[in-house]
């Protein structure tokens, strides 16, 4: 092979690797929205069910209330164990709600709605296009 004939085949492989160039970064693109999506997907859903804990001890709590001002009333009224009977419900509703409330914030915790992963990921290839780092695989 002539050095004429090598020069001719590493000009074509260089002009075909500048001409997969946009199709890698859209591909690189695409794949960062992908991961972006996953994601957001995933903190909102813990978010979500954070939430929905949270609706269930303002249910627990609204009862208790409930409960609480039927004590308060018939503890008052007569000195009977009505009101201690009232009191021990409302203190085992009140039990639910702490218990509620503290599994809604710790899913919340684990809601944190920033995309920290893809942010990451993203200033990893600004960085290898820059060529200032190598790009790891995950």
């Amino acid at each position: 092979m002539t050095d004429r004939t090598r020069e001719h085949e590493q000009k074509r492989s260089l002009f075909s690797l500048i001409g997969s160039l946009p199709g890698l970064v859209v591909e690189l693109v695409k794949s960062e929205l992908d991961q972006l999506k996953n994601e957001l997907l995933r903190k909102l859903k813990h978010a979500g069910i954070g939430v929905g804990l949270l609706g269930v001890a303002a249910v627990f709590a609204f009862f208790a209330t409930g409960v609480l001002t039927a004590a308060a009333i018939l503890g008052l009224a007569v000195v009977l164990p009505g009101w201690l009977a009232a009191l021990i419900v409302a203190a085992l509703l009140l039990i639910f709600v702490a218990i509620f409330v503290l599994l809604g914030v710790r899913e919340l915790g684990k809601g944190n709605p920033e995309p920290t992963e893809t942010i990451t990921s993203i200033k990893r290839d600004v960085r290898v296009i820059k060529g200032t780092a190598k790009r790891r695989t995950p």
